[in-house]
Parts: C-alpha cells; structure tokens; sequence
C-alpha cells in the first residue's frame, strides 16, 4: 500500500528519465511560470545511471487544478520533504532563475533538518543573496506581464495569443513572480555544504557575474561560476554543453556522439 510519503513526492516530481539503480539523482528546479516539461529535452542527454527529475510546482500542467504558491516557505518545505526520501542515490539540484533559489532553499532544509547533503548545487540565471531586487511583475497589467516574460524567452508565444489558455498560465506566473519579490533570502550562516556552481548567460539583462558571485555566500564548500553565450534561457538553446560541463563536474562526463 502507497503511503502519504509516496503520494507527496509524486505529486511533487516528475521523474523525465528513470534508472533503476541511479549512481546520481539530478532534481531539476523551474523558473517563474515554468514547469516540469521545461526539462524533458535533458533526458536523451544525461549520462547512463543518472536519474533525472524534475519538479512539479503547483497551478500548472498536469497540477494545474491545485493553487499556485506564493511564498517560499509553502514551496521549500513540502519539497524538501519529499525530498527526504531519495537517499539511495548522491543528490544534485539544478535550479534556474526563481528555480535557483528555490533549490538553494530546499537544500538548506535538508541538510539543516535531515542531516542530507547534496552533491552539489547548481544555480543559474539567478543573482546571488543580496542582489536580487524586486521585480514588481505580479501587480502589472496582464499585457506588461506578458511583454516581460516574452522579453526574457522560455515562454511558447502562442500561448499568449489564446484568451483560454491565457486564463490559465497567467495566475501560476503571478504567484511566482510574488513568490520571489516577498522572499528574503536566509541569514549568513544557513548554508549547505556542498558544492556550489553558478551559471548565467552573459546576455542576461537582470544577472551580471557580479550579482552571480554573490551565490558564494550560501556555501561552506568550493564555489565556482561558468559564463554561456546567450540571454536568460541561454540553456533551451545549448543544453548540450551546459549538461557537458555539469556532469564533468561530478565526474560523469556526457558522452560525446
């Protein structure tokens, strides 16, 4: 019988490549207005024996029945619970822009809670504690909100031309963009651990290596940053030689066709 635990983590994650004996369990964390599929073009991608997952945050998708969140506590908590129950595998989290702090939330909660540590902790798109200024995009007009996120990319066009579907995607893009102008980042000293890496497109308008290596703050460990051509989805155009670097990190290196 399926216990609560199972429920919640099923609820949570969508498992996008599944390995029976994973050697690393790679948890991927959406952006604001993301979601799960974002991540599925990795799978054919990851290395052999690497489980890869990602998160399924509420009001979208196949969760698009349940309420969006907005606050960091309602988000980090439940997913740092059910996350708890992945300990047959080395643990790594990849978050990008609201993502990244998202992760970095989640994997200050378990080790501090559960005494689990990750791998390691990838962060992109994201400006480091202390540099991350509101946005004020969740009190916009819905045509504001909408010339922002196309702006920035990562959002089909299309979906912003059906009425119907606009409905839809626009209350979950609210909720997280007043997710992150509410969050305030934890005090020095509620790290992690683990080792850190920052990635940003050096043609992002809102993160610069400046605000990008204010992310050394979070970690106890070796911290390192890695620039990419492109803007603040420079990663749906090159993730080959983001997951190339990645995996080379963690001593798995992608193979090369």
């Amino acid at each position: 019988m399926r216990g609560k635990d199972d429920e919640l983590a099923d609820r949570w994650f969508r498992i996008l490549k599944h390995c029976p004996n994973p050697g690393i369990r790679l948890v991927c964390f959406p952006h604001a207005g993301g979601a799960a599929s974002f991540f599925r073009p990795w799978a054919p991608l990851v290395p052999d024996g690497v489980e890869l997952v990602a998160v399924r945050y509420p009001g979208r998708e196949d969760r698009l029945l349940d309420p969006p969140v907005e606050t960091m506590e309602g988000l980090a908590e439940p997913l740092a619970r059910s996350c708890s129950r992945f300990t047959d595998a080395p643990l790594v989290f990849f978050g990008h822009s609201m993502g990244a702090s998202v992760a970095a939330e989640v994997a200050q909660r378990l080790q501090h809670a559960n005494g689990t540590t990750l791998a390691a902790l990838f962060v992109s798109g994201r400006a480091g504690p202390g540099r991350q200024k509101p946005s004020g995009l969740a009190e916009v007009s819905d045509a504001e909100l909408m010339e922002s996120v196309g702006l920035l990319g990562g959002t089909n066009p299309q979906a912003f031309e059906d009425p119907e579907l606009l409905e839809l995607i626009l209350p979950p893009i609210r909720a997280d963009y007043r997710l992150i102008d509410r969050y305030e980042p934890p005090v020095a000293g509620a790290g992690v651990d683990a080792p850190v890496v920052a990635y940003f497109g050096n043609q992002d308008p809102r993160v610069d290596e400046h605000a990008v290596e204010a992310w050394s703050s979070v970690t106890r460990s070796t911290f390192t940053t890695r620039a990419f051509d492109g803007g603040h989805f420079y990663l749906a155009d090159q993730p080959g030689a983001l997951l190339e670097d990645l995996f080379t990190r963690l001593g798995t290196p992608v193979k090369k066709s």
